[in-house]
């Protein structure tokens, strides 16, 4: 891995950032948020919206990484639930509701149904990762406290457990057709985000020639409250099995608001504390990562191109675009929710 290729000195950062979908790339600047999903005849459908601009929570230092990461949850669910029903609205035979979500529409209603499901996945995301990526080890570490009483290395084991299970999770779903090419758009999202803080013309070309890992990219986020959870569970010592899952789950906002300001920090210096402390996330984003081809690459400069068009004068659309992020075709779906913008 060559640092000098992910940590650019030339390079101007930028607050623009993005989430990988279906088939496409949501892209956020300061003004306006982009959503471009490439459907299976090659156009690109696209919704441009302002971006949420959060409360006085979202911008105080360290509470600001609760606030953000919960946010980010909530809209990165209801882009992913976006670009599904995008897909199934083009291509109904291909990209077909299941069963369940048939039976929640039919008793629910098309609107309340969409809001069901996005609440429901968000906790059920939220259940899920505390569960398997902080309670989980824990437990399993447990048996260990036979061997040693050394507080700190049980919680070096803990945490090196969950990393593992982390790496584990991550290399069972890439295995999976549609996560493999959730990853491409991973890539092409931070080789266009590179190409453009570089001061290139962008182009797929242009883009190509970056590397897909990114210093601020939400995997390094990850990898940095791994990390920073176990120096904070040092100082929790090791009670009982309950009393150690109760203040796992405790300071997890603590961890969270941490890591988030490591995360800034990362992404706007250029040291060489910064470079080791980004390593471990760097490696992890090698496997959320991979090469898009420039057909991906495509799709995430017409998402960067429409963000970036945050002009007074320019106007919110929904609908096929051409390359440069501009309208060509307007669509406006019978009953289509989609993700609006959050109150402020």
């Amino acid at each position: 891995m060559d640092l000098k290729k992910i940590f650019l000195k030339d390079a101007c950062p930028t607050s623009i950032g993005g989430q990988a979908i279906m088939e496409g790339i949501m892209m956020r600047g300061p003004k306006r948020t982009a959503i471009a999903i490439r459907l299976p005849d090659g156009r690109i459908h696209m919704k441009t919206q302002p971006t949420p601009q959060g409360n006085k929570w979202g911008r105080i230092p360290l509470i600001r990484g609760v606030v953000n990461f919960v946010a980010s949850l909530v809209y990165g669910t209801k882009v992913l639930m976006y670009s599904a029903e995008i897909l199934e609205k083009y291509y109904p035979e291909d990209y077909q509701k299941d069963k369940f979500d048939i039976w929640v529409e039919e008793h629910l209603g098309k609107e309340k149904a969409w809001n069901f499901l996005m609440v429901l996945s968000v906790i059920l995301a939220l259940i899920m990762s505390i569960g398997i990526f902080m309670l989980l080890p824990t437990a399993v570490v447990g048996w260990c406290a036979a061997l040693t009483d050394n507080i700190l290395i049980l919680n070096l084991i803990e945490g090196v457990v969950r990393i593992l299970i982390f790496v584990l999770y991550i290399l069972l779903i890439s295995r999976m057709k549609d996560i493999k090419t959730v990853f491409q758009y991973h890539g092409a999202e931070h080789k266009t985000i590179h190409c453009f803080e570089n001061g290139l013309e962008l182009t797929p070309e242009n883009a190509q020639t970056f590397y897909t890992l990114h210093p601020r990219c939400g995997t390094s986020f990850l990898m940095f409250v791994m990390v920073v959870a176990i120096l904070v569970h040092v100082f929790m010592g090791w009670p009982n099995v309950w009393l150690r899952m109760l203040t796992r789950i405790l300071v997890l906002p603590v961890i969270a608001g941490i890591s988030y300001e490591l995360l800034k920090w990362a992404g706007r210096s250029n040291n060489i504390v910064v470079e080791i402390l980004s390593m471990p996330g760097l490696y992890l984003q090698k496997l959320t990562t991979a090469e898009p081809d420039l057909k991906q690459l495509e799709v995430a400069i017409a998402s960067v191109k429409a963000v970036l068009n945050d002009g007074d004068d320019v106007p919110y659309f929904e609908g096929i675009c051409d390359l440069e992020g501009r309208l060509v075709e307007a669509d406006i779906p019978e009953t289509q929710e989609g993700p609006a913008e959050e109150e402020k």
